[in-house]
This record gives C-alpha cells, sequence and structure tokens, in this order.
C-alpha cells in the first residue's frame, strides 16, 4: 500500500496500515484461516480506533479482507475500496484473462536479476519503473513473509460466507473496486458481478494492468483512489 503514500499526503486522512499475520516479525499466533485473519484485523481495528469512523482500502487478499471488514462494521465505515482484490476465493472458479504481457523489455529483465523470476510472474508491464517499484514495495513482502501461516491460510482461503451474502443489504457508502484488464490472478470479472451491492461504487478496470496494477498505472490508480476519499468526506458531512 505505500506507493499509494504520495497520493494520499496533504488529504487529512490519518492511515493506520494493518499488518497480516504472515508479515515479517510477527509472531506466529496460529492463524490458520481467512476467517481468523478477518478476526485478526477486526481486534487490531476496534483497539486502533474504538467507535470511532473510518475507511477501509485493502489490496488482493487485503480486498477480501475489507470487504468483510466493511459489511461488518457497515455503521461505522465510511468508504470501502479494493485494489486488485480477491472477490472469487477458488482459484479454479476464478474468471480469468488469459497471461499476457503488454510490454517485454529483456533489457529490464536482465536488470531485474535474482529478483527476475519473482517480477516477471506478475508483471505486465515490463519497465525499469515498475522494476523499481516491485523491488521497494513487493519484494520485501514476498520474501519476508511466513510460509508456514501462509501455507496454513491457503488451506482455508475462503471466508466461510462471503461479506455481500451474510449482509445482502446494497452497500451504500462510496466504494472503489479497481482492476488489472490483464490481471490473471484474481482477474476483474468476479468483481465486476457485484456492481448492484456496491450501489455508490465506481468500476475500473485498467488496461496495461496485472494483479500489481497500482504499480503499473501509479497516477490513473491515485487519481481513482483520491477521487474516491473526496467522495467518502462529502458523503460523511
Amino acid at each position: 500500500m505505500l506507493p499509494l503514500e504520495d497520493a494520499l499526503d496533504g488529504s487529512g486522512w490519518r492511515r493506520i496500515y494493518i499488518d497480516l499475520p504472515w508479515a515479517a516479525g510477527n509472531a506466529d499466533t496460529n492463524v490458520s484461516s481467512a476467517d481468523h485473519v478477518a478476526q485478526s484485523a477486526l481486534n487490531d481495528i476496534h483497539k486502533c480506533l474504538g467507535d470511532r469512523p473510518f475507511a477501509v482500502i485493502g489490496n488482493s487478499f487485503g480486498g477480501m479482507i475489507s470487504r468483510h471488514i466493511a459489511h461488518v462494521l457497515r455503521d461505522q465505515v465510511l468508504g470501502l475500496a479494493t485494489l486488485a482484490g480477491v472477490y472469487e476465493p477458488t482459484h479454479q472458479a476464478r474468471s480469468l484473462p488469459r497471461r499476457q504481457v503488454v510490454r517485454e523489455d529483456p533489457s529490464v529483465l536482465a536488470l531485474a536479476g535474482h529478483v527476475r523470476e519473482d517480477y516477471e510472474e506478475m508483471t505486465v508491464v515490463q519497465s525499469q519503473a515498475t522494476l523499481e517499484a516491485f523491488t521497494r514495495y513487493v519484494l520485501p513482502g514476498l520474501r519476508g513473509a511466513n510460509q508456514a501461516i501462509l501455507e496454513r491460510v491457503a488451506a482455508e482461503y475462503a471466508l466461510s460466507v462471503e461479506p455481500e451474502v451474510a449482509h445482502p443489504a446494497p452497500f451504500e457508502a462510496p466504494s472503489l473496486h479497481l482492476f488489472g484488464r490483464q490481471d490473471h490472478v484474481t482477474g476483474y470479472e468476479d468483481g465486476w458481478k457485484l456492481r448492484s451491492h456496491y450501489v455508490r461504487g465506481t468500476y475500473a478496470v485498467l488496461d496495461a494492468a496485472g494483479h500489481n496494477a497500482h504499480l503499473e498505472r501509479p497516477d490513473l490508480t491515485a487519481a481513482l483512489v483520491k477521487d474516491w476519499l473526496a467522495r467518502t468526506r462529502a458523503s460523511a458531512q
């Protein structure tokens, strides 16, 4: 999430980043399912904010957890945003585009060195800028993650009940649902299926963007996040 910091500077929003259980430095508390992760995040929010209102944003798996938070704490949540979020937890059931690299650059891959495999696996726009962003913002999380916890959660990757099923009333707070057109990991069509539930949702599918859409289309992502925050602030007044 840190690539968005520049976009949020001066926005007036206080940012609180919640580490998921497998983040480097966290003690292993035997978290073993998406439900456990979601409850842990809710506990952290309660400790940090009590009953104060807030907006929530999440990337990838964090997008699914953010949807859960936004529905469980609906009366407290001012807005929801997901970036390349998980909407269909079962990988085999996802509607995914074919793997496609829209901009190839062998010189960038050569520069990647020992991070090439990780970088090449996800990136659909090969450039020095995306390599630098991947190395700075993504790679530390990949290398520092507790694999034992990740494997346990991966075995119970779905929430016991999807947020929109557990709380079927339309979600009326401002929301943003941003996807990469070439995201072969979570796709975009599964998220679009829920568009009638998010009655104040902006939906955006960005071309030349994969699962790291906010790294490959940083300016457009920043503009959409700023717009979401402005809508959220206006709605809360």
